[in-house]
């Protein structure tokens, strides 16, 4: 077999398992393997072994199998736009979140490499760092305090060295190097889970059922209160509109002599209940209380009372 239909093969062949794959798995994991080596995805493979399938592979060839597969289901289209970058795919069946969790704790310890972005902070710590007195020049230039102690460079205190997002420098990573300090630990990232057509953000895995029923019952609040705004009867608001509509009832047949069963309880309750003080106890004085003197109302303000004044 020639180079090229050995190659061709090997298309067909990746593109067949693939295909078996997503007719196979309902669920994947979207990953991202940057900075992941070859021995490292070995163990990924193991420790995930029965509970789902890696698979990497050109986005070229990804893109072209699954095109090739619409016709047969078309919900793949969904995962179309997510195949970008350094990424693989992880086919499960079982519990998602225990996949995520492996996949998660799979991480390896590795040193900052000048010209990478930092997944992370990097922060040196403070204490003695075991470099001779003559590296002080050194950590100047990168603005870390130090001083000499027992015949070694010790850090005053702990630094800010890199913030996440930032390009590695050849001076940071040749410092970090010389504390034999590694800041970063790269692994499989998950990005999307596609779900049977639908595609979500891996943050959704991390709701517990007690957040979201807490969400479900903050939107139906949501729903119950625009809908009694709005006047629009919904299955959120009727319970709410029949409850505020019984107190009016309630409140009618209280003030007048209309009467119902659960009326005749609220009035006897409150002809039961005993009557409030309508006059509070005055404080004690040793001296006389002041009578003022009343004024009494001139004959005009006494007409004026009794409305004569309407007719005139």
């Amino acid at each position: 077999m020639s180079g090229g239909e050995s190659k061709h093969a090997r298309k067909n062949e990746y593109f067949a398992k693939l295909i078996k794959l997503v007719d196979e798995y309902p669920k994947i994991f979207i990953v991202g393997a940057d900075n992941v080596g070859s021995a490292q995805m070995a163990k990924i493979r193991h420790a995930l072994r029965g509970k789902g399938v890696v698979l990497m592979g050109k986005n070229t060839m990804i893109r072209k199998a699954l095109r090739g597969h619409l016709n047969n289901n078309p919900k793949l289209e969904a995962l179309l736009p997510s195949v970008y970058g350094n990424i693989g795919f992880i086919f499960a069946k079982d519990d998602l979140n225990e996949i995520k969790k492996k996949v998660t704790e799979l991480k390896v310890a590795a040193p900052a490499k000048a010209g990478t972005i930092a997944p992370s902070d990097v922060i040196v710590p403070a204490g003695p760092t075991g470099m001779e007195p003559t590296m002080t020049s050194f950590l100047q230039a990168l603005n870390i305090p130090s001083k000499i102690t027992r015949g070694q460079v010790e850090i005053i205190a702990d630094v800010p060295l890199i913030k996440e997002g930032q390009k590695v420098g050849a001076s940071e990573a040749n410092l970090l190097a010389k504390l034999d300090i590694k800041p970063f630990a790269y692994g499989l990232t998950i990005k999307t889970v596609y779900d049977d057509g639908a595609l979500y953000d891996a943050s959704v895995l991390d709701m517990t059922d007690d957040i979201i029923v807490q969400k479900f019952q903050s939107g139906v609040k949501n729903v119950a209160a625009v809908s009694l705004a709005l006047h629009f009867p919904t299955v959120a608001s009727v319970p709410h509109s029949i409850v505020n509509g019984y107190k009016r009832v309630l409140s009618i047949g209280l003030a007048t002599e209309y009467s119902f069963p659960k009326v005749e309880e609220l009035k006897k309750a409150a002809a039961n209940a005993p009557a409030p003080s309508a006059v509070k106890e005055a404080p004690k004085s040793s001296a006389p209380a002041k009578v003022e003197k009343v004024k009494e109302p001139e004959p005009e303000e006494e007409e004026a009372d009794m409305g004569l004044g309407l007719f005139d």
